[in-house]
C-alpha cells in the first residue's frame, strides 16, 4: 500500500481522493507512522429487480460475430 503523509493530503488532497477514486488504496503517515487509510468505497449492492431491468435492456448477441471477433484478437495457434 502506498504511502502519503498528512502535508501532503492537506496540500494536495484533490490529486490524493483522485488517486482513491481510481481505485488505489493510501496508507496515511504523520512523521513517518501510518495514522489512516484511504480507499475506495464498496460500489452499492445492486438490486434483483434492477439486474433483470438492465438484462431486458441489453442486446441480442450473434454468436458467429462474438466468435469472429474472439479469433481476430485472439491468436489461436497457442
Amino acid at each position: 500500500m502506498t504511502s502519503v503523509s498528512v502535508r501532503d493530503l492537506r496540500n494536495r488532497g484533490g490529486d490524493v481522493i483522485e488517486r482513491v477514486l481510481h481505485g488505489e488504496s493510501l496508507t496515511v503517515t504523520r512523521d513517518g507512522t501510518a495514522v489512516a487509510e484511504l480507499r475506495p468505497l464498496r460500489p452499492a449492492p445492486v438490486s434483483t429487480a434492477e439486474l433483470v431491468r438492465r438484462r431486458r435492456h441489453l442486446p441480442d448477441v450473434d454468436p458467429e460475430a462474438l466468435r469472429s471477433d474472439i479469433d481476430s484478437v485472439i491468436d489461436q495457434r497457442w
